[in-house]
């Protein structure tokens, strides 16, 4: 009906089908692809197969009676839905029903980067052992995360026990790695590399001094449209 030309709506009035049913069939290339999106289908007896393939092994093969027990434990699907996952399972002149296979194994979500981010910005001493097992496996499955992570704990090591002179021999295990994105770090760090280096070898921070641009922040936006910055200036010098 595509070749002669006649529309989607056309085709779906014709044969009595929902537009988007006609659309999908009209868009796909083969036979398999359609099939694949139907066996992958999400149904609402996904939930109660585990029950199910227990109630058959144990040789309850009556449709019926396993759909009102699922009704019991909350099934809202009618008895076709039932009828139609056991098809395939029990073949007309069968002497033996075959059994189903088991359902696949529930994947486990992956982890948000966030969550991974803080996994490795935690000390290890400090780390949860579910979350350090959980990080373990995923460094194991990729090792550019795994690179990564050795270097921000080395680095972490390197500015908290004041090792400034490590920062070079550092900076080329990061070059030596695939990781773009560590690598425009360490040329940033190039760019003022005795700052950087004083900066992890003194105990001297800039702490107290965003203390104070805090500090200020603050006095500006309570006075906000309400006082001039002659006023501001006394409040900053004055205030303790």
């Amino acid at each position: 009906m595509l070749a002669e030309g006649k529309s989607l709506t056309a085709i779906g009035r014709r044969l009595q089908l929902d537009h988007s049913t006609v659309r999908r069939f009209a868009r796909a290339d083969s036979v398999d692809e359609l099939l694949v999106k139907a066996t992958n289908r999400i149904s609402i007896l996904d939930q109660y197969k585990p029950y199910l393939h227990q109630r058959w092994r144990e040789g309850c093969h009556d449709i019926p009676q396993l759909q009102r027990e699922l009704r019991e434990r909350g099934f809202t699907g009618d008895i076709q839905c039932v009828r139609r996952y056991f098809r395939p399972f029990k073949k007309p002149h069968s002497p033996k029903p075959r059994i189903p296979p088991a359902p696949p194994p529930e994947l486990r979500p992956a982890p948000k980067p966030r969550r991974v981010v803080r996994w490795i910005m935690t000390h290890p001493d400090l780390l949860a052992e579910a979350s350090a097992a959980e990080l373990k496996e995923i460094r194991t499955a990729c090792p550019h995360l795994d690179a990564t992570a050795r270097h921000v704990r080395d680095f972490a090591r390197m500015m908290g026990e004041l090792r400034g002179h490590e920062l070079p021999a550092w900076m080329d295990q990061v070059l030596a790695d695939d990781l773009p994105t560590l690598h425009s770090l360490v040329h940033g760090m190039n760019r003022d590399l005795d700052a950087v280096t004083a900066g992890l070898s003194t105990p001297w921070n800039s702490g107290q001094v965003e203390g104070h641009v805090t500090r200020a922040k603050l006095l500006k936006r309570m006075g906000f449209g309400r006082a001039n910055l002659d006023l501001l200036r006394r409040r900053i010098l004055l205030r303790v």
